[in-house]
């Protein structure tokens, strides 16, 4: 068997997304837009960065303008993953002014929300770079933009976790606990897997170094997670796991509280993985507008 893969992106789950945000938006009709714009009448707007940052979805605003009319045309200058400045434009788009006018906030919200996640990553991961360790996002999203969010993590250099609970089998503190301990839960987790021929890989949370032996004595972890342990504690359990004889290598992940001031002190402890929630539960959006061009 070989590892389920599922990509953070899906044209057709994505094109579903893009009818719930213009219905939201629009409805029965842009009424401001169709009082005062004659139907007929052509223009241009163009994307005009106001923040430094790392630049993300252009790609989306392509299907989001391609969805709601495929007759205007986008002239491109700045691409996903471009480090941007305030004054930099991304892109113009020409075509007929009411459908400029109504792609332009559904556009410039995704655009905004995936921009200031790709920055915020990009902070994270350029503190640690030299370390070899990465940084990860965590299914704390927001609800419906999950696939955006994780899109942005990776342009602005981080990795995704999981995409969801089909995925990956992460057996945290509650399933432990309900399961009756770190042994019964990857036994259980192993077995299910084998019954069901799935090929995911496995980890479990931690939250002491007695959980940490216990895990490692069953063979069965992909990953370890060290949860809400301190740099000091997390250097000694990743000096512990490796250490322990075994026959693969084992993945450790901190997590639990890491913030920008902290992520070095984490990652140079020798940890595979740092996963951070901030760079989706609390991130703020970067500044850009999509103004009319007059003078062209």
């Amino acid at each position: 068997m070989q590892r389920e893969k599922n990509d953070t992106m899906n044209t057709y789950e994505l094109r579903k997304l893009i009818e719930i945000w213009f219905n939201e938006d629009i409805r029965d009709g842009d009424h401001t837009s169709l009082c005062c714009i004659p139907p007929s009448q052509t223009g241009c707007q163009q994307l005009i960065i106001k923040a430094e940052g790392i630049l993300a979805g252009v790609e989306i605003a392509k299907e989001v303008i391609n969805y709601f009319d495929p007759t205007l045309r986008m002239e491109q200058f700045l691409h996903d993953g471009d480090h941007v400045k305030p004054g930099d434009i991304a892109f113009r788009v020409y075509g007929k002014e009411l459908s400029l006018l109504q792609v332009e906030r559904t556009m410039l919200n995704i655009m905004q929300r995936m921009s200031g996640i790709a920055t915020t990553t990009h902070a994270y991961q350029s503190l640690i770079a030299d370390t070899g360790c990465h940084v990860l996002d965590t299914r704390k999203t927001t609800p419906g933009l999950r696939m955006l969010e994780k899109e942005a993590v990776k342009i602005g250099g981080g990795m995704n976790h999981r995409i969801g609970l089909f995925d990956m089998i992460l057996l945290k503190d509650n399933h432990v606990d309900f399961a009756g301990g770190i042994t019964a839960a990857l036994t259980r987790a192993r077995d299910y897997c084998q019954q069901k021929k799935k090929d995911l890989k496995i980890e479990i949370e931690t939250r002491n170094m007695a959980e940490i032996e216990e895990a490692l004595t069953t063979g069965i972890p992909d990953r370890i997670m060290l949860d809400n342990f301190t740099p000091e504690q997390t250097r000694e359990a990743v000096q512990f796991i490796r250490n322990w004889k075994q026959d693969k290598y084992i993945e450790i992940e901190s997590s639990g509280n890491i913030r920008l001031e902290t992520i070095r002190s984490y990652a140079e402890t020798g940890v595979d993985f740092v996963s951070v929630g901030a760079l989706t539960h609390s991130v703020k959006s970067l500044d850009m507008s999509f103004k009319a061009v007059k003078d062209l």
